[in-house]
């Protein structure tokens, strides 16, 4: 039996033992965990700029051409015919009319004929005199004209090539000697280069055959332009003409003029002024570029040709061009005794059409770098 001091001793070493039980069992206490950033890669505090991707391509609005403005006009004219063009591309309108190479807006070309010209001071209907003449040609140079050639006019009429701002045409029908070239216009040759159109009559008659060695002479000099006028010449073409007799009229001089001026004439100045639809196409497919009528209508500037659609009841015997629908081939012309008394008339006309088109050239130019540029390129 224990005694009472080791009884006390054991009970002791049990609660020890007890105690060490419950604290190996009691839950260990919980860690704290420190908050830590990564720092794998940088935080961006920047606004993302947008990828290629994601822009959007943007399609440019189509420009609308302007419309282009009427034809010229002029009051003047109205009585005896309205404006005509011929050019149907209007890029390449637009392109010839605007070109520094090519001539300016508003020049302009008088045609005037010369039927003949008789001793004296007085003219006739169909005649001017020879001071009537000296007068015209003396006022066509002081108010700035300047003579050219059918070639030029060709040109000019189809391209809108360079020649001077106040031209004119002079034309000699009916086929005379050359000593009625010296008489009459070799002082305006020699003293300011004017030319002169013979309308060269090509029938092998006594008349033809006597004057047609010394106009091969002027032709080799240069000055004496000669263009067809007819075959027979003595009758006109009209409605009842036949295919043969048009035929001849215009490809008979064809012949003559290759063996004898050694060229081919690129104008025909239309017998008594007589035409047809069916002749001018013709002419055409014979490669004639001009035709001339006896209708004092008015100047002609490029793209631009004064004619009649309907007959004139107070002018006859005027035959109205528009129907032959190719103003090239029907181009007005004034009488020799009445072209002095026009002059100031063509010169308005060229300077309206200057100040009309310098109106206008923004909207042509606008209009040609919208619908015309890409395709025919840029004017200089």
């Amino acid at each position: 039996m224990l005694s009472h001091r080791h009884l006390a001793l054991r009970v002791l070493c049990d609660l020890s033992m007890i105690a060490i039980f419950l604290s190996a069992c009691a839950p260990a206490e919980a860690l704290i965990t420190p908050t830590v950033l990564a720092t794998s890669s940088p935080v961006n505090t920047k606004t993302p700029l947008p990828t290629a991707s994601a822009t959007a391509t943007m399609t440019p609005t189509p420009r609308t051409p302007p419309a282009l403005p009427e034809p010229f006009q002029n009051n003047s004219l109205t009585p005896f015919g309205s404006p005509h063009t011929y050019i149907q591309d209007q890029c390449q309108y637009l392109q010839d009319k605007w070109s520094s190479k090519n001539s300016p807006p508003g020049t302009v070309v008088m045609t005037i004929m010369f039927h003949s010209i008789s001793d004296g001071t007085d003219s006739t209907p169909n005649a001017i005199s020879e001071f009537g003449l000296r007068t015209l040609m003396n006022k066509l140079h002081d108010e700035g004209f300047t003579a050219i050639n059918t070639t030029q006019m060709a040109d000019f009429m189809e391209h809108n090539a360079m020649i001077p701002e106040r031209s004119v045409l002079l034309v000699v029908d009916d086929r005379h000697f050359a000593q009625y070239f010296n008489r009459y216009f070799l002082e305006y040759w020699t003293k300011y280069g004017w030319p002169v159109v013979n309308a060269w009559i090509s029938k092998n008659d006594s008349n033809g055959a006597a004057a047609l060695p010394d106009n091969i002479t002027l032709e080799n000099e240069g000055w004496v332009d000669h263009q067809a006028h007819g075959f027979i010449h003595n009758i006109p073409i009209g409605p009842d003409s036949t295919e043969e007799f048009i035929l001849g009229e215009l490809q008979k001089p064809i012949v003559v003029f290759q063996e004898n001026f050694h060229k081919t004439p690129i104008a025909v100045i239309w017998p008594g002024g007589g035409f047809t639809p069916r002749a001018a196409e013709v002419a055409r497919q014979l490669g004639y570029k001009l035709g001339f009528t006896t209708n004092p209508r008015g100047p002609v500037m490029f793209n631009w040709v004064p004619l009649a659609d309907q007959v004139d009841t107070e002018r006859l015997s005027w035959i109205p061009e528009g129907p032959v629908n190719d103003p090239l081939m029907v181009l007005p012309r004034y009488w020799d005794s009445d072209a002095i008394k026009h002059i100031n008339e063509v010169i308005q006309v060229g300077q309206e059409a200057s100040a009309y088109a310098g109106q206008n050239k923004g909207v042509e130019m606008e209009y040609y770098d919208i619908a015309c540029k890409a395709q025919y390129g840029a004017i200089h």
